[in-house]
């Protein structure tokens, strides 16, 4: 056993611009406090088992080989799904619990190397096997966590957001901008399918700040929809766009829109084929394939009115979560990094249970574990956009897609019938539906 206070650190979960900076900082300002610094490699892939080897599965961490990563994307620890949580609570609506035998090889592993603090970095998963391990080891290992995706999707206070989610805001605007000049020039529609597992935060932000013709989000229908009910949404778009003379325009939509097409089985039963589930028990939404499907019913409705709409799908999520960080996002991390080890060494800090690390308005404010938790699942719970926020009143503001007020002007309901060579009547009954997401300048369910 090694007598030297030792810091570990453990990456879980997708990649995410920023993940170096963290394991930078947070090394180089243990260093700097008499501690030394390990890194695991591959999340709690080999921690988690007993076939964990110290030389092959981790790594010492000093400030020579760390002092630029920050610079980098992706994970000089590499990172994985793996996780502690036991089979049984992964599948159905059972609560959360960890694996006994995961978290026991963990606990081993950890001990034997003198890890007397511990850092993971991670989303929702990963946070909650660190808060797994943080009640299994409440009084040897000092415990502290850092929220990291970007889906933007923790419930931090404030609205602050997630590492990683500004880089891929960013890097996801310059593409869907470079989209809408080739629609606009070769006068197609693109059909932009945004990573998020179950709330629109990334799409939305993409979505407003290319200026996007029409985002659509999770968080705009009730708990269950249909695919026809999203594609009304995107082919009223369309529609009100053919009114102004353009056959052009790019529609963002939100990833997650595909678990409101209801559950695993009904989700097989839409695609005809099995669809794959993550170690958490999360469905891959990469293999559900909702920009093509969306695509395919939007053609056969304008096939349907003897026009060919020119369309093409296109899916924006891997590619942005392994670039080089922002300076905000840089900086960001840096802050996170140096939190973790105040949080680790401050002799009055309470961590019991484990620390969530969050910079709230400029400073340092930790959020204990059980205020992310959801007693329904016992997991973290997610944080949705509010759509009767003024954030997504701008966004929707300057989106051009159906409104009840074009649906009640009669020269508006007109064009947009004579488009879909409908009478006024039937277009007005078709698509009210998908118009009623605002009413009197508010969205609602």
């Amino acid at each position: 056993m090694v007598s030297k206070q030792r810091v570990g650190i453990v990456v879980g979960g997708g990649p995410a611009p920023g993940i170096n900076g963290v394991i930078g900082s947070a090394t180089i300002e243990a260093i700097n406090q008499g501690m030394g610094v390990i890194g695991f490699f591959d999340g709690f892939k080999w921690l988690s088992s007993n076939a964990f080897a110290e030389m092959a599965h981790s790594t010492p961490l000093d400030i020579a080989r760390v002092a630029r990563i920050h610079f980098d994307g992706g994970s000089i620890l590499r990172t994985s799904r793996a996780n502690l949580l036991d089979a049984s609570s992964v599948a159905g609506n059972a609560l959360a619990k960890p694996d006994p035998e995961k978290l026991s090889h963990v606990l081993h592993h950890l001990t034997q190397m003198g890890i007397t603090h511990l850092i993971t970095i991670g989303g929702d998963d990963t946070a909650l096997s660190s808060r797994f391990i943080a009640e299994a080891l409440a009084t040897r290992i000092r415990v502290v966590h850092v929220p990291k995706t970007i889906d933007n999707d923790l419930p931090l206070p404030q609205d602050a957001t997630t590492f990683g989610y500004s880089t891929a805001r960013f890097l996801g605007t310059q593409i869907v901008k470079n989209l809408m000049t080739d629609s606009l020039t070769t006068g197609r529609w693109f059909l932009v399918t945004v990573m998020g597992r179950s709330a629109g935060w990334l799409a939305l932000g993409v979505g407003q700040a290319a200026s996007a013709t029409v985002t659509v989000i999770p968080e705009e229908f009730a708990e269950m929809t249909t695919l026809q009910s999203i594609a009304d949404v995107v082919e009223g778009a369309m529609l009100k766009r053919m009114t102004m003379g353009r056959s052009d325009g790019v529609a963002v939509i939100a990833e997650g829109l595909a678990y409101r097409l209801g559950d695993r089985d009904e989700i097989e039963k839409l695609l005809g084929q099995e669809v794959p589930v993550d170690a958490a028990g999360h469905i891959r939404l990469s293999e559900v394939p909702l920009g093509f499907l969306l695509r395919k019913e939007l053609e056969a409705r304008f096939k349907a009115r003897g026009k060919k709409l020119s369309m093409v799908n296109h899916m924006l999520g891997y590619e942005l979560r392994s670039a080089d960080p922002t300076p905000y996002d840089m900086a960001y991390c840096r802050e996170l990094g140096h939190g973790c080890i105040r949080l680790l060494t401050a002799p009055d800090q309470d961590l019991d249970g484990g620390l969530l690390v969050t910079m709230i308005n400029g400073n340092l404010e930790p959020i204990k574990f059980p205020a992310l938790i959801d007693p329904a699942t016992n997991r973290v719970r997610v944080r949705h956009v509010d759509v009767r926020s003024d954030h997504y009143r701008v966004a929707r503001a300057y989106m051009i897609r159906l409104e009840r007020a074009d649906l009640d002007d009669p020269v508006m309901l007109g064009k947009l019938a004579d488009v879909a060579h409908m009478t006024p009547n039937e277009f007005r009954e078709r698509y009210l539906h998908a118009a009623m997401q605002m009413v009197d300048g508010l969205p609602v369910q």
